[in-house]
């Protein structure tokens, strides 16, 4: 969180104290701007590390000595961490070279819908209005810079002729990264949405099926076309190997199998992942997988299964 920090020779070092305008100004978009690098990264520390820098940025251009007064901080801000985000693209591509199975972004977990939160559980809360995990795979395929004109104009509203600002780019051509980003997206998903309670439904049906070994039940619930991801990064448990899973009779005959041993003992919580009532499973206070169902059009059945178990993934849950 940022702090009464100041950039000096480089580094961040303790100083005096920025302006309180300008430190509750960065507060104010705070949230913002972690959403939208989350967004673009799919990571919570990365994204954590991007807000960061735009805090050490804009407290070493408030003092500057003679800066003058910025017009318009959430343009600035939304500027810089989001080129700041791009860079880190390069990172996060060198580090899935390395990573052994198949890759989900970190979960968002907050409580589901309606229920009271402390006022400390508020940031999570927001954070937790984020596009779906399934979309959030989806747009793991695409270019970096569509991906930023995407989330910008998709989900955040920003008109083309302000993200070519941010970008540094002209109109023209974030009119047609947009449009790119667009048929490749809507190509992979579906425009409506499950209602919440809908989710809820079918994810408890599902996971009363899978613990239970119930296969004739998960042959019912999962779709012809169904795909299980299961992100261990090598440290944790989770179904399906170093590949992801296709097919409804290999995927119900897996999970029948595996499923009521491995859920063995755990605690069941149901949460709001990126937005969606999903599932926790603990061990006592520690985190072991957040499971997240996508379904098909008329929500009756799974299409998609992604279980991320990785302990890496799963620090910032609790």
């Amino acid at each position: 969180m940022p702090g009464a920090l100041s950039v000096r020779n480089g580094s961040a070092t303790r100083g005096p104290a920025m302006s309180d305008t300008a430190t509750q100004v960065f507060h104010e978009h705070r949230e913002l701007l972690f959403s939208i690098v989350y967004n673009m990264l799919g990571s919570v520390a990365d994204t954590e590390d991007v807000v960061q820098e735009t805090w050490l940025s804009w407290t070493a251009r408030n003092e500057a000595p003679g800066a003058e007064p910025i017009d318009n901080p959430r343009a600035y801000l939304v500027r810089i961490a989001v080129n700041r985000a791009l860079a880190h693209r390069a990172t996060l591509s060198r580090r899935r070279e390395t990573y052994i199975g198949p890759w989900l972004p970190e979960p968002l977990v907050g409580p589901l819908a309606g229920t009271p939160v402390p006022d400390d559980a508020a940031d999570a809360a927001v954070r937790a209005e984020s596009v779906s995990m399934a979309l959030l795979v989806v747009l793991e395929t695409l270019t970096p810079l569509e991906r930023g004109v995407f989330v910008l104009h998709e989900v955040f509203g920003y008109a083309h002729t302000e993200i070519a600002e941010i970008l540094g780019r002209s109109p023209s051509a974030i009119r047609q990264l947009a449009h790119r980003a667009r048929e490749h997206v809507h190509a992979r998903r579906p425009r409506y949405e499950p209602e919440p309670r809908v989710r809820q439904q079918v994810t408890e049906r599902f996971l009363a099926a899978a613990l239970g070994g119930d296969l004739d039940a998960l042959l019912q619930i999962l779709a012809p076309e169904v795909t299980l991801w299961g992100d261990a990064g090598g440290k944790g448990r989770a179904p399906a190997g170093h590949r992801p899973l296709h097919g409804r009779d290999k995927v119900a005959r897996l999970l029948a199998a595996a499923a009521p041993r491995s859920g063995k003992g755990l605690d069941i919580a149901y949460r709001s992942v990126n937005g969606a009532p999903s599932v926790l499973l603990s061990a006592g206070e520690t985190a072991c997988a957040v499971l997240v169902l996508d379904l098909t059009a008329d929500g009756n059945q799974v299409c998609g299964i992604y279980v991320v178990a990785n302990p890496d993934k799963l620090s910032h849950v609790n």
